[in-house]
């Protein structure tokens, strides 16, 4: 009678241990892709401007917009230090040097609230507050600085959310290639060439798309212009291409400068995403739309170093 041969001794702890070792450099990429996903929520024009300030005995924060959607008002909210506190909000278009025009505040609840007047697309206010809590004031931001806010056209959710899924998808996949690359790992074509299709999809397609859905271009960077998101884009973009390249061609004899060409683009993807998002995008040209130009033709793609 035939008997069931027996799992050898050791095999399940090897298995888990080889699962292990396999997750580790994925999971080295994925805590790599969060960090650039931090940064690049935390840094850049549009991100909101956050601070503190002590008013009437309190401590309270704020957190003021950057960024604004057409053809809808911008809602500013700071939080009221008291029920008796009042407060003006202060802004004028930007750039420019026409005087600032003042609009008081309302109180809703524990919140001062206001509006700033909506902008054609790339058309941009910049602002502050004046907060008052009896005898004391408070200018929000603090040292006489001033927030800048950009309105853009809406761009269908489906549409950014593939944009950025993709584009963090490709993040991962590219790192993870890049560690393999550097550790001499298998697998190395059909990450690169995943990390491509990603990148191509993700910041070729759908990101000329949400830039025109909010700016009415496709392409604003070289050789249109200088936007900068649009530029990087197309630089990480070309990396991975020149990488897919080499290791397509690549032989066993040559498989070093596969790695190296594959290493090179992933750094080239980390400075990328370490350039804080959307610096040196659009904006509004206003002495044209005060020349008569429809404003949709009056947004100027980046401007040239210098």
């Amino acid at each position: 009678m035939l008997r069931a041969i027996p799992p050898m001794e050791g095999e399940p702890v090897a298995r888990a241990s080889g699962a292990r070792t396999a997750l580790r450099p994925w999971l080295l990429a994925f805590l790599l892709m969060a960090g650039a996903a931090v940064f690049q929520r935390l840094t850049g024009p549009t991100h909101p401007e956050r601070g503190g300030f002590e008013l009437a005995g309190q401590s309270l924060r704020y957190r003021l917009p950057r960024s604004g959607t057409t053809p809808e008002d911008r809602r500013i909210e700071i939080p009221a230090p008291g029920t008796e506190a009042s407060a003006t909000l202060w802004f004028r278009r930007y750039p420019s040097a026409e005087p600032l025009t003042a609009r008081e505040m309302r109180i809703e609840r524990a919140t001062l609230v206001g509006e700033l007047p909506a902008q054609p697309a790339a058309g941009k206010v910049e602002y502050f507050v004046e907060l008052r809590a009896g005898a004391a004031t408070e200018r929000i931001p603090e040292s006489g600085r001033t927030v800048v806010l950009r309105f853009r056209d809406p761009v269908p959710a489906s549409v950014l959310v593939a944009h950025v899924a993709l584009m963090f998808a490709a993040m991962l996949v590219g790192l993870r290639a890049g560690l393999a690359a550097a550790a001499g790992a298998s697998g190395l074509k059909r990450l690169t060439w995943i990390t491509l299709i990603g990148l191509s999809a993700g910041g070729m397609i759908f990101g000329p798309l949400v830039q025109k859905y909010a700016f009415g271009s496709y392409w604003t960077g070289w050789p249109l212009g200088y936007d900068l998101t649009d530029n990087k884009t197309l630089i990480m973009w070309l990396a991975w291409v020149v990488a897919a390249i080499v290791v397509g061609r690549g032989t066993r004899k040559n498989a070093r400068r596969s790695r190296v060409a594959v290493i090179l683009a992933a750094v080239t993807m980390v400075a990328v995403y370490l350039v804080p998002h959307s610096l040196g995008g659009s904006e509004l040209d206003r002495d044209a739309v005060e020349q008569g130009a429809d404003p949709r033709d009056a947004i100027r793609t980046g401007r040239p170093p210098g």
